[in-house]
């Protein structure tokens, strides 16, 4: 008889591996470890994932299919663009700050495969940001706003906010900050990168 995959395995194996990957990274984590983690012997692992790479792509895909919603929400409501600055930058970095190996995983993915941009795009729930960008221009026309392309603040939202996570090796170092002093940054950041850009843009 042919084996079934059961959904509440797989859910373990998955929570498991997000825990290795998360304090181990990508190259650290080993499969028997993973399989430790969730119970259940390497063979059975390999049953469900055939080898790392594609484990790390379940995980990542979980959760950016819990990330993508709460961004294309925000960038396509009613309120403001100082409020979709606010809520895009608390969202996303409080989002991150529970799963660090993210940003690392995605510019990885996108030197590596070329395709895997597109795989995103293909996410129904993957932000939508004509809204946004035409929101700027209205804005830019009722005086509300400097003049900035809407494309140049959503890099400037995006790049702020993935930054510190991509670089943290090298943020701790130069800030000569502890563990419990960076994340108290990160926390920080979620009011004041908004702050930053918003004062910046604020006509």
């Amino acid at each position: 008889m042919a084996k079934t995959k059961d959904s509440n395995t797989e859910g373990n194996i998955l929570a498991s591996a997000e825990n290795i990957f998360q304090s181990k990274g990508m190259d650290g984590a080993r499969m028997q470890e993973i399989a430790d983690k969730a119970g259940i012997n390497k063979a059975m692992l390999h049953y469900y994932y055939r080898s790392k790479q594609l484990l790390f792509e379940a995980v990542f895909n979980k959760a950016f299919s819990l990330l993508a919603p709460q961004l294309n929400v925000i960038l396509n409501d009613d309120s403001t663009i100082e409020d979709k600055i606010k809520n895009f930058t608390s969202s996303y970095i409080s989002f991150i700050m529970k799963h660090p190996y993210l940003p690392s995983f995605i510019l990885q993915e996108l030197n590596r495969n070329p395709k895997f941009a597109k795989k995103l795009q293909e996410n129904q729930n993957f932000p939508n940001l004509e809204k946004f960008k035409n929101q700027v221009n209205l804005e830019i026309e009722k005086g509300i706003l400097k003049p900035i392309k809407g494309e140049q603040l959503f890099i400037n939202v995006l790049a702020l906010s993935i930054f510190p996570f991509v670089a943290s090796p090298l943020i701790k170092i130069f800030l000569k900050s502890s563990e419990k002093e960076y994340k108290q940054l990160m926390k920080d950041r979620k009011t004041d990168v908004s702050d930053f850009i918003i004062k910046s843009i604020k006509a």
